[in-house]
């Protein structure tokens, strides 16, 4: 059973920083496509950035220049810097991987930014 795990949420101020990690596991292939997405109190799931086993990578404008995914150590591990964190970054992050017609997803992790 794929699972997906993900770490690294907490309080922070604004203007402060937090690194997200993703690892996948119980899978017997490698993620075509890994990436985050978020969900704010009252409002619909958004994209936020992906990147391709091949190392492409795409960005919502929200976040671009900010926000940075880079692929883990591990196989189907992805970790997600966040620079310049703003109250409106505030979501549960849910990591995600892709395979074929397959989207898996994570728990979620809490990331609140706040004074």
């Amino acid at each position: 059973q794929v699972q997906l795990v993900e770490s690294g949420g907490n309080l922070v101020q604004p203007g402060g920083s937090l690194r997200l990690s993703c690892a996948a596991s119980g899978t017997s292939f490698s993620c075509n496509v890994m990436g985050w997405y978020r969900q704010a109190p009252g409002k619909q799931r958004e994209f936020v950035v992906s990147i391709t086993n091949g190392g492409s990578t795409n960005y919502a404008d929200s976040v671009r220049g900010r926000f940075t995914i880079s692929r883990g150590n591990g196989e189907n591990t992805v970790n997600l810097r966040m620079n310049s964190l703003k109250p409106e970054d505030t979501a549960v992050y849910y990591c995600n991987c892709d395979y074929r017609w397959m989207r898996y997803w994570g728990q979620g992790t809490q990331v609140t930014v706040s004074s």
